[in-house]
């Protein structure tokens, strides 16, 4: 792989950004889930969500702490098939708009999304995060932490797609 070093802060600030977005995600998914809540719909799965989101943290501190210690390296290619992967996450969250969420939160009776990138996919969200645990752990030369957190992720999808798809069926 061609990496080239980069400062150390240009890392820092593009984990920042990261780390930024899956807050102002949090932020969007905790207005959706409450007016969710509103209108009658529920949870499913809470007990497995906390672990969610830390391994969603840990990859970022493990990000974090690995550009701190390591050699401030960056394969272009690589950055810019994590950026490519952006939009994905954009036309997931806009296709279900008001109903997306970051926990399962099920609206009895109402009708499952079937378009946008829901035509190709059940979970598409889950395919664009294994996509992103791994790409941009590469990008940095952090193949440790692609490696540790895609198999942490691959332990919790398992369980969250199981109560998903249990939820989505009951709907169907």
């Amino acid at each position: 792989m061609n990496f080239v070093v980069v400062p150390q802060t240009w890392l820092l600030v593009l984990l920042a950004l990261v780390a930024s977005q899956r807050i102002l995600e949090l932020l969007i998914s905790r207005r959706h889930e409450n007016a969710l809540r509103a209108k009658g719909a529920v949870e499913v799965g809470a007990a497995h969500y906390p672990f969610i989101v830390a391994v969603h943290a840990g990859w970022l501190a493990a990000l974090a702490l690995w550009a701190l210690v390591m050699p401030p390296l960056l394969h272009p290619a690589l950055i810019v098939a994590y950026l490519l992967l952006q939009p994905m996450r954009a036309w997931i969250i806009g296709t279900l708009g008001r109903a997306w969420t970051t926990r399962i939160i099920t609206l009895p009776g109402a009708p499952l999304v079937r378009r946008g990138p829901y035509r190709f996919l059940r979970h598409p969200n889950y395919v664009l995060v294994v996509l992103e645990i791994a790409v941009l752990p590469l990008a940095l030369g952090a193949w440790p932490v692609a490696v540790a957190f895609s198999i942490l992720n691959a332990i919790i999808l398992k369980i969250r797609i199981a109560a998903e798809n249990q939820a989505l069926d009951a709907r169907s």
